[in-house]
């Protein structure tokens, strides 16, 4: 039998430790707030919202806390400037080689030499018109392997983005490439590794060029997002969620711990973009954009 005595003493000790961790936990949240917590900015991208009109999408999206509706075209800039929103990144541009090949999109893009013609000129347009639009990234992408060598696929791509490269540094625009998962949705897509893009940033060595950190799909190849997060972040400009598996709504229904991988983030200084990339699986699409964003605010 526990003495009064001993009871009322333990008792004691728990309630100063109640009152210490209260009391830790109150400055803690008191310096979060006074830095401004998450020093990142919510974004969503257009394509998981097809449903939606561009306008009703800008309407409810500032409601809800974006800043930006990305992967759209040059053409969607004004609207978006329209409702006090911008683009985050802006799609790629498409193409067609002399020999016939549409060229610019996830399969065909800069690891092959024989595309580089039209891309350099599909690029070059694309860039004057983000840059007239008030955008700041545009997107890019590797191609897929159809059985050419990692290493020729960096070589290639180094080749190919240091002709635009220019363009992007006077135009004060950053050329960024997405990483993407090679195992479910972009089968033979080259660019599916963290260490793949970091080299080919790395060759570039140029502040024009980084990459699309993409959650959801280097989850799927990789795993251990915020280890790689931490070691690879002066490489990347921008991230984008998905749940996992099925790269559906991003809270408990999926193995991924977002507001911790957020902390993570916003941890390495990030001030950046942060978009919403997941496709709802409920009949309320925004709602479950909402709450992606407020599992994102940390």
């Amino acid at each position: 039998m526990v003495k009064r005595r001993t009871f009322l003493s333990r008792s004691g000790r728990t309630a100063t430790i109640t009152a210490v961790a209260a009391s830790l936990s109150n400055r803690l949240r008191a310096e979060e707030e006074a830095a401004g917590g998450a020093g990142y900015r919510h974004s969503a991208c257009r394509w998981c919202y097809s449903g939606i009109e561009l306008e009703d999408l800008c309407v409810a999206g500032k409601e809800i806390g974006l800043e930006s509706i990305e992967l759209v075209d040059p053409g969607d800039l004004a609207l978006l400037a329209k409702h006090g929103l911008t683009c985050a990144m802006v799609n790629a541009p498409g193409a067609t080689t002399a020999a016939g090949v549409k060229v610019g999109g996830i399969e065909r893009s800069f690891n092959r030499v024989e595309h580089h013609d039209a891309l350099v000129g599909a690029y070059e347009e694309r860039l004057k018109a983000a840059a007239n639009g008030g955008a700041k990234q545009v997107i890019c992408f590797s191609g897929n392997r159809d059985g050419l060598a990692d290493e020729q696929g960096i070589e290639n791509c180094a080749i190919g983005l240091k002709r635009i490269l220019p363009t992007a540094e006077k135009l004060g625009l950053t050329v960024v490439m997405e990483l993407l998962n090679s195992k479910v949705d972009h089968r033979d897509y080259q660019c599916d590794h963290t260490a793949w893009g970091v080299e080919l940033s790395k060759r570039l060595d140029s502040p024009n060029f980084k990459l699309l950190y993409d959650i959801y799909h280097m989850q799927i190849m990789e795993g251990d997002v915020i280890a790689t997060i931490r070691d690879n972040h002066q490489h990347i400009c921008h991230y984008h969620t998905g749940g996992v598996p099925g790269r559906h709504e991003i809270d408990d229904t999926q193995e991924l711990n977002y507001p911790a991988i957020m902390r993570a983030i916003s941890d390495t200084g990030y001030t950046g973009f942060v978009g919403q990339e997941f496709i709802p699986a409920r009949p309320d699409k925004l709602a479950s954009l909402k709450q992606g964003v407020e599992i994102c605010s940390v």
